[in-house]
């Protein structure tokens, strides 16, 4: 904006030649220009296009995804298929009638739970703690994660006064397991930070129960080992009967759905009533075979490459919450970087790999448009201490890109399973921390699963609460017997 000095200004007759007058720039108005605006915005917008995929895009992913999955059912395909399709030996849905004490435990990020659960009169009454897995038990040894989980479940059963009682135990250990029975599963890759040595292709239940008696303090059987995709869906169905399918949105993603025996070529149990069996499609690793090359950005090849675990888990890297906040953390370095933000100014939380929490896009997401108090206190813990209103909305454009994209891409998956089980209503259970506290990812999953969901398919998504505890409850109660009895532990208080 040109301004003005008014102390050079001389009189001048009307005949004179006109006097070029002098001016100045003004350095705060100027950057909040609109001409300016509109240019970094449309700048902006050109790195974030390759974030944009139209319904054609998303029904391609979805042909290459069913099949992918028909594939993983395959007897003779399953060794080359990237998804898996373990099946769980998961076969009854509850029906609110599951009586006894069970206990459960979960593990499927840095915290490990224990539970102590009582299923009576169609009621689910809970008591938990939750222990932390500390970095160096993580990327430590197999007899080291096993030997702290050991040691969790006997500080859990000694506050609970329950170290002299054997109750039935059902296992959530939320990552890829290829089962050999409804208690025996080997683990096929670690995902989620893990890196535990000694134990890919081992069975974890037995190297659970080894722990266990290396102790000699407590005495633990598990009848039952799960994914969290099915502890959500045993837990949503306890309440909701149309419920088929599980799905998680937190660190990771993934998904479960009840399949006909038919269907299943691995299956090598009985072909006895009822003729299903819920399947861990292990989805995360969609695209590992490089099918989504297509479209991936080069943000998210980068947060592939500096992963521990590069070429694999392709399709959970684009949506889940461990990555989300890096891949937009790149996004808004490079636009820094390019001049499009922040006057071009990089912090050095900025330039830091994982620093930009997932949990600031929800933030981000969530604020009033006028005044961005949180993006605002955001920005002041990313440590960059000059930003403009228009930063601030730019900020939140990137974030809006990347987990809109997250949400397209889980409702795709989640079409697919819907139009394979074709039933008039279908719930899906939903459990996670992204799903949960982001604001908009339920709204936004369900306009897109609206548009590619076959017609005359009615479906809802439910929150599945404590998924993960209440669902290996329910597999226990069905192993042990359903209506195991035993006296009741936890109180009506």
């Amino acid at each position: 904006m040109k301004w003005l000095d008014k102390q050079v200004l001389a009189p001048v007759a009307l005949d004179e030649a006109p006097v070029e007058l002098p001016t100045f720039e003004h350095p705060k108005l100027e950057p909040e220009m609109p001409l300016t605006r509109l240019k970094i915005r449309n700048k902006i917008r050109g790195y974030c296009e390759d974030f944009e995929i139209d319904n054609d895009g998303y029904k391609r992913i979805m042909n290459l995804l069913e099949h992918e999955m028909d594939k993983g059912l395959g007897k003779e395909t399953n060794a080359a298929a990237t998804i898996k399709m373990f099946p769980t030996y998961v076969r009854s849905l509850p029906d609110g009638s599951e009586e006894g004490n069970f206990l459960a435990l979960d593990l499927g990020g840095t915290n490990f739970r224990v539970l102590l659960i009582t299923l009576h009169g169609g009621e689910v009454k809970m008591e938990s703690k939750i222990y932390l897995i500390p970095q160096y038990i993580m990327q430590g040894s197999g007899n080291q994660l096993f030997d702290h989980l050991a040691d969790c479940c006997a500080k859990f059963m000694k506050a609970h006064a329950i170290s002299h009682l054997s109750l039935p135990l059902g296992f959530t250990f939320s990552f890829p397991c290829k089962q050999h029975g409804i208690a025996s599963a080997s683990l096929q890759t670690w995902t989620k930070g893990f890196k535990c040595a000694g134990v890919e292709g081992e069975d974890v239940v037995r190297m659970f129960h080894e722990a266990v008696k290396r102790r000699k303090d407590i005495d633990i059987t598990c009848v039952a080992i799960l994914n969290d995709t099915v502890g959500t869906l045993m837990s949503c169905a306890h309440d909701d009967h149309n419920c088929e399918i599980g799905l998680i949105l937190g660190t990771g993603t993934n998904a479960c759905y009840m399949e006909k025996l038919d269907n299943v070529e691995l299956w090598d149990g009985d072909d006895k009533e009822p003729k299903q069996v819920i399947i861990n499609t292990e989805w995360g690793a969609f695209g590992d075979n490089k099918c989504l090359d297509w479209f991936r950005t080069p943000y998210d090849k980068e947060v592939d490459e500096f992963s521990l675990n590069g070429g694999k888990q392709v399709y959970e890297k684009m949506i889940s919450g461990m990555y989300m906040g890096e891949i937009a953390r790149l996004v808004i370095l490079k636009l820094t970087q390019e001049g499009l933000m922040f006057g071009g100014e990089v912090s050095e939380e900025l330039e830091t790999r994982q620093r930009f929490y997932t949990k600031y896009i929800s933030e981000i997401e969530s604020d009033d448009e006028d005044e961005f108090r949180n993006t605002k206190q955001v920005l002041e813990e990313m440590g960059i201490e000059t930003f403009t209103i228009e930063d601030c909305r730019n900020v939140r454009y990137v974030c809006e890109q990347v987990s809109t994209r997250a949400a397209y891409l889980a409702s795709a998956g989640i079409a697919v399973l819907l139009n394979k089980i074709s039933k008039p209503e279908i719930t899906v259970a939903v459990d996670g921390s992204l799903y949960k506290f982001h604001p908009k990812f339920h709204d936004r999953m369900v306009d897109k699963i609206s548009t590619l969901v076959n017609p005359g398919i009615k479906f809802k998504l439910m929150v599945s609460h404590d998924g993960s505890g209440r669902g290996a409850a329910m597999v226990a109660a069905a192993v042990a017997g359903i209506h195991f009895k035993n006296d009741v532990i936890v109180s009506d208080s």
